[in-house]
């Protein structure tokens, strides 16, 4: 594994003490101050200053509770996270993650990438990130609603279109982002529609947003393609998780003539040889919100559902993980390089863990880190605030420019 520059290794250890438990905000750390290495060793000077500490250290860190009230009538309680990492270049821009894994060290780690990210996109903005500890799976749309609305009635003390500007993530779609600009716009009595990105197109959304993160990963994946003259046209290609990136993933690699063999939930992963039914996969996860398995139910004989298990067992030509952070282990890195694997590209934040990326490395299968991969969506909404600055909607044929194969 890579080692820290001797001139890094105190900042790392500061951020450990200064954090301890964050397990998953120290690895990308560690992660940053590893590719830095080479640049502190050709200018020493940089790490004799406090610009890495302070990339290193959020400038506002904001937790509140978020109570709210079931169907039964019942009361319960979640908690609420707003980390608005780096406002350099911006406004702080970075998505809601509503899943039970959030905790301060998760959001501090997708604000820490997202400060990056976001940078790299040329963008004018900052980097920050968000959620709560609230499982939306099996939760009607009113608990949902409910839910968003107390989450915001905190929420918009923080946030607004020149100071922190939010969007979805995991467990955060067009649904969650609707009831929280609704409860934005009662709280404060206006109508900033750029407060939120990832809205409908009906009320300040952008087109093709919705699909961008998903299609930016594939358009990485061309390019590589393109440095020795291949395509991924008939490639066999696994995409884990079966949410909005990973769907819009599956859908624009299909569109390019490639094959996807495999998708995942956290209940395990299906296996299709003769291609996946998109169609049928959107169905059941964005207007059923049920689980995969039940694609395999429906698909009949050809589908074939794996409970559990490691959706990287799947033999393919281009692994797509689409779905969280650290899913890809090293061991599972050995089985995609054993079966051949030419190309990896992350569509979710962080999902190859440190060790899976060297063997990658070590063994010559090209590697689109996170940071790269997927900024296609948050480029999306940066021209989505534009569009709502300007009180504009964008062109009728951007969608269609995005989605053409031939235009791309």
């Amino acid at each position: 594994m890579p080692t820290l520059h001797e001139m890094l290794l105190p900042v790392f250890d500061e951020v450990v003490k200064r954090n301890p438990g964050e397990i998953e905000f120290h690895q990308a750390v560690r992660e940053v101050l590893e590719s830095l290495g080479p640049v502190v060793a050709k200018h020493p000077e940089y790490a004799d200053t406090q610009i890495i500490r302070s990339l290193c250290e959020p400038e506002r860190q904001i937790i509140f509770r978020v109570p709210w009230v079931d169907d039964s009538g019942q009361v319960q309680l979640n908690r609420g996270f707003r980390v608005e990492f780096n406002s350099a270049l911006g406004p702080y821009k970075g998505g809601l993650r509503f899943h039970p894994s959030v905790y301060l060290g998760i959001v501090k780690f997708l604000g820490f990438e997202q400060t990056f990210k976001n940078a790299l996109t040329g963008m004018p903005i900052g980097g920050g990130k968000g959620g709560a500890d609230f499982d939306p799976k099996g939760r009607s749309d009113a608990e949902v609603m409910r839910f968003c609305q107390s989450f915001m009635t905190e929420l918009y003390r923080h946030i607004g279109e020149y100071t922190d500007v939010p969007a979805g993530d995991i467990g955060v779609g067009g649904r969650e982002i609707g009831y929280l600009f609704g409860q934005y716009k009662r709280i404060t009595n206006r109508y900033e529609s750029g407060v939120l990105t990832g809205k409908g197109t009906g009320w300040g959304g952008s087109q093709v947003r919705t699909e961008a993160t998903g299609y930016g990963t594939v358009f990485f994946v061309e390019e590589i393609f393109k440095t020795t003259g291949e395509s991924l046209e008939d490639k066999r290609v696994v995409v884990s998780g079966s949410g909005n990136v990973a769907i819009y993933a599956a859908e624009k690699v299909i569109e390019r003539g490639g094959t996807v063999v495999a998708m995942s939930d956290s209940s395990g992963y299906v296996t299709e040889d003769n291609g996946v039914d998109l169609d049928l996969l959107k169905d059941i996860k964005l207007n059923r919100r049920a689980r995969i398995r039940d694609y395999a139910t429906d698909r009949g004989a050809s589908a074939h559902f794996v409970e559990g298990g490691s959706i990287w067992d799947v033999p393919c030509d281009v692994a797509l993980p689409c779905a969280t952070q650290n899913e890809l282990t090293a061991a599972d890195a050995a089985t995609l390089i054993r079966n051949g694997c030419a190309v990896v590209a992350e569509g979710a934040n962080m999902p190859a863990t440190p060790e899976a990326m060297h063997a990658f490395h070590e063994a010559g299968v090209r590697f689109a880190p996170g940071k790269a991969a997927n900024a296609g969506g948050v480029a999306t909404s940066a021209l989505e605030m534009q569009q709502n600055a300007s009180r504009d909607s964008r062109a009728p044929d951007m969608a269609a420019a995005v989605k053409s194969p031939a235009r791309g």
